[in-house]
């Protein structure tokens, strides 16, 4: 992977992150980079969902795919902060 990659997956992470982390109702005891991790991996996740599904390459804006990243990362926005709230 070259460095505009990593550097991409990133900030697509943060944005990802950030959108999953406003889904999640309330507050979250996670921290920021908690939230970039947890968006950087939905994203991924989300992506090979999509294409497995064929719904990654549209023409326009690929919305499902979109929904299934932001979706996964409020999921694993949830899922830590539960962990969190446990200890």
């Amino acid at each position: 992977m070259e460095i505009d990659g990593v550097i991409s997956a990133i900030v697509i992470g943060i944005v990802i992150g950030v959108l999953g982390r406003l889904v999640v109702p309330g507050r979250q005891r996670i921290g920021i980079l908690w939230t970039i991790l947890v968006g950087i991996i939905a994203a991924l996740v989300g992506s090979a969902i999509a294409a497995a599904f064929d719904v990654a390459d549209t023409k326009g804006v690929d919305w499902v795919e979109w929904l299934i990243q932001i979706g996964l990362a409020a999921l694993g926005v949830a899922a830590l902060d539960r962990s969190k709230a446990r200890r």
